[in-house]
């Protein structure tokens, strides 16, 4: 077997440098000298002992990543992402599945600990009414001191730093933008109850229709899980009444897409007889028929920013008195599913809901706006956009307005015309 002496004869140095090579320093080598000891490492075939380098620095050089739902495109375009920035920093990305179940997940955080992995990401399973690891579980976590980041959820009993979006904010710019559309009767194709992130989404949804003069109805909203097949069950529930909504928000991509499925084989146009936007901004969502117009999340820079906060610099297992966990922007992205003409127009959101007519099935409906509408402009609708909600107030249950809430004048006129038996 090869071994660093062998590397440090053939290019004519000290065993030291070469381990300052290999290990990247402590101290700075020369660029020739560099040179030589990269040829004599490839010459000979040496592979550095990682379990021996593990040892002397006290690093395995390896992070752990636990996701609910692996067949969830956007949990695996999030795995990506944080893959990418670990590789980039020179870490190894062990992935583990929970598949939503609680054993399951506190079963792979134990065993992430006993491979002794530099750092752990976590996008929990759950993240309202109990514990997403059991306390025994917890303990040990903290008792291992290996730095801990929540992504995409943060559950409130699990002190760490976390990374999320503007959940509330973008299924407001969603919602908003079917009632610019002219849509009055819009639903709401919800996540699972036990996710703050499902809850801020239809959150967003329910002020989108407040703020419009629309009282949200209960009968248009159904839950279901963040998959495909779920989304093709609860769409055909939500749309079995009469009459029906003419436009949906569905809280992911993956839900809109079973929704998709569901309205081609009952002869439901898309967005004719219901116009659909969504949630995540999956990669699949361009190439679905009709193209999905979604809220995307910035996912690569979700998965950079967990990986900065686990090994980056100024990282730290426990966030500071007075941390705020980081909710990146989101943006919409306007296809077809909406009713609007153009693909990937990522362009400002018409300014307001007067002059909008109402959506009539059998054509696209028309909106009169000022230029730079759903047809032309490229610059991002964010949710930061959107007036903030700090100090309004709230009732202790998310689905009922706060004392005193009303919903402000102006409020534009008229419904939907349908066809007979519609």
């Amino acid at each position: 077997m090869v071994t660093r002496d062998d590397v440090a004869n053939r290019a004519g140095i000290s065993p030291a440098v070469v381990s300052y090579v290999v290990n990247g320093g402590p101290r700075r080598v020369a660029p020739g000298t560099r040179s030589k000891v990269l040829r004599a490492i490839e010459d000979l075939g040496y592979r550095p002992n990682g379990l021996a380098r593990a040892l002397r620095v006290q690093k395995t050089f390896t992070i752990g990543l636990i996701v609910p739902d692996n067949t969830n495109p956007f949990f695996a375009q999030l795995a990506r992402a944080v893959e990418e920035t670990a590789f980039a920093r020179g870490y190894v990305l062990l992935l583990g599945n929970s598949g939503q179940d609680d054993k399951r997940q506190a079963a792979y955080v134990r065993t992430f600990l006993e491979r002794k992995v530099d750092g752990l990401v976590l996008i929990a399973d759950s993240d309202t009414g109990r514990s997403p690891l059991p306390e025994v579980t917890a303990s040990e976590l903290k008792g291992a001191g290996v730095p801990l980041v929540l992504l995409d959820r943060s559950p409130s009993d699990l002190w760490a730093p976390s990374v999320t979006v503007d959940n509330e904010g973008g299924a407001y710019i969603a919602t908003r933008h079917l009632i610019e559309h002219g849509h009055r009767e819009v639903a709401c194709l919800a996540g699972p109850d036990d996710l703050h992130t499902a809850r801020r989404r239809t959150r967003g949804w329910r002020r989108a229709l407040r703020e419009a003069g629309i009282t949200p109805r209960p009968d248009l909203v159904a839950r279901s899980r963040f998959r495909r097949d779920e989304g093709y069950r609860a769409v055909g529930r939500l749309l079995s009444g009469r009459p029906r909504p003419t436009a949906l928000f569905a809280e992911s991509d993956a839900q809109a897409i079973g929704v998709l499925r569901w309205a081609q084989e009952n002869g439901v146009r898309v967005p004719e007889d219901l116009a659909l936007v969504s949630f995540d901004g999956i990669e699949e969502a361009a190439y679905t028929t009709p193209p999905l117009t979604t809220v995307a999340q910035p996912i690569e820079e979700l998965g950079r920013r967990s990986v900065e906060l686990l090994v980056g610099p100024g990282a730290a297992g426990t966030p500071a008195p007075g941390y705020r966990p980081e909710a990146l922007a989101v943006e919409l992205v306007r296809r077809r599913t909406c009713g609007c003409n153009g693909g990937d127009d990522k362009g400002p959101m018409a300014a307001g809901l007067p002059g909008a007519e109402p959506a009539r099935r059998g054509r696209r409906p028309r909106l009169d706006r000022p230029s730079g509408g759903c047809d032309a402009g490229t610059s991002p609708a964010r949710a930061s956009d959107v007036p903030p909600e700090a100090g309004r107030p709230r009732s202790a249950r998310d689905n009922e307005p706060a004392a005193g809430e009303r919903p402000p004048a102006g409020r534009p006129a008229g419904r939907p015309r349908r066809p007979n038996g519609n």
